[in-house]
């Protein structure tokens, strides 16, 4: 079953380039804010939008990611009202590919079977849960494939031969690279570490790689469009509201990065 994010994917091959993914918190800084970011990334250039799910331990998330987190679970963001987010901003968008990314715990809690009827209900493309490992396919990976929905998964630089086939096994969608090793919002990684990394995992899958983790400007999104399928980008656009002096601010402000990150990805022609 094509998804979405399939398509996207195969548009940009043809068009010689890699993707813009952009990553914010659902219900950050509150309910409305977060709604009018996502609605204006598309025009900024995001290619796909991640959508973070708050969940009060997360334990691979890097400090700005969890503060977005406790922003959007104190402004009352729950994983229902999450859903009703993608739902409204599918009323006026139904091409951008939306995954969303966390934990397994709110999904659980949620009901897997409701979860995934109301999720792409919704109009949700894939999920990104970061705790699952392959070994625990039956809980929602299989589920959400058999639903129509993308399960991706991350890769790290420990991620060794032995341990890729199993975390290439019954992926879809793409596969997100994590540059560093540690919590998000670490250091910018180095070109040659990821294309050394990339070139042994493109031997192994045919699905697009996008690298995340340490990206902040144009110029090193630009870095990664050189050799990836995609750039995402997530602590930098998040940052960008925890700095901000009023909401209408941070709509502005993060658009206005997102817009920079994208044209650096899409100067690169591949």
């Amino acid at each position: 079953m094509e998804t979405r994010i399939d398509r996207r994917f195969a548009a940009l091959k043809s068009e010689g380039r890699a993707a813009f993914i952009s990553f914010v918190m659902a219900g950050d800084p509150d309910h409305d804010t977060a709604l009018k970011i996502i609605q204006g990334l598309p025009a900024a250039g995001a290619d796909i939008i991640e959508i973070g799910m708050p969940f009060t331990d997360p334990m691979a998330d890097g400090p700005a990611i969890q503060q977005a987190g406790l922003r959007a679970l104190a402004s009352g963001t729950t994983l229902r009202s999450t859903l009703e987010l993608i739902r409204t901003f599918r009323e006026g968008n139904d091409e951008t590919p939306i995954v969303l990314m966390g934990y397994f715990n709110p999904v659980y809690s949620y009901g897997v079977d409701k979860f995934l009827k109301d999720a792409k209900e919704a109009g949700v493309d894939g999920l990104i849960i970061v705790d699952l490992p392959a070994e625990e396919d039956d809980e929602l990976c299989l589920p959400a494939q058999a639903a129509g929905i993308n399960f991706i998964r991350l890769a790290t630089p420990t991620t060794d031969e032995k341990r890729l086939p199993a975390v290439l096994n019954n992926s879809s969608g793409f596969l997100y690279y994590v540059s560093i090793a540690g919590t998000t919002g670490a250091a910018a990684p180095k070109q040659s570490d990821v294309a050394m990394a990339l070139r042994r995992i493109k031997a192994a899958t045919d699905l697009p790689v996008a690298v995340g983790f340490g990206i902040r400007t144009g110029k090193q999104a630009a870095d990664i469009a050189e050799i990836a399928e995609g750039a995402v980008v997530g602590t930098a656009l998040v940052e960008r509201i925890a700095s901000a002096n009023s909401n209408e601010e941070a709509v502005h402000s993060v658009l206005e990065l997102a817009s920079e990150l994208s044209a650096g990805v899409q100067s690169v022609s591949k």
